[in-house]
């Protein structure tokens, strides 16, 4: 996905990473970082929400960054039911 352009997540679903960040509460991310693959799962606390060059990310506890436009959904919440 690093070189696909970056395509801004729901504000609505951002609430949601935040809310999980300042409870530090474990999570489970779904997550594609390629077009009509599988999605691969990761579980942890999110520590962090960032921007570089115009991109959001999040950040792990253990280090572990994700493109936040790879997201799928985190533990059951969908970010396709997001507008």
């Amino acid at each position: 996905m690093a070189h696909n352009p970056y395509q801004p997540i729901s504000c609505s679903f951002y609430d949601e990473l935040e809310a999980r960040a300042t409870t530090r509460q474990v999570c489970t991310l779904l997550y594609r970082t390629e077009p009509d693959t599988p999605p691969s799962t990761y579980t942890g606390i999110i520590t962090d929400l960032f921007i570089t060059d115009k991109v959001e990310y999040l950040r792990l506890e253990d280090g572990f960054e994700l493109r936040l436009d790879a997201l799928v959904a985190v533990d059951d919440k969908e970010l396709r039911n997001y507008c």
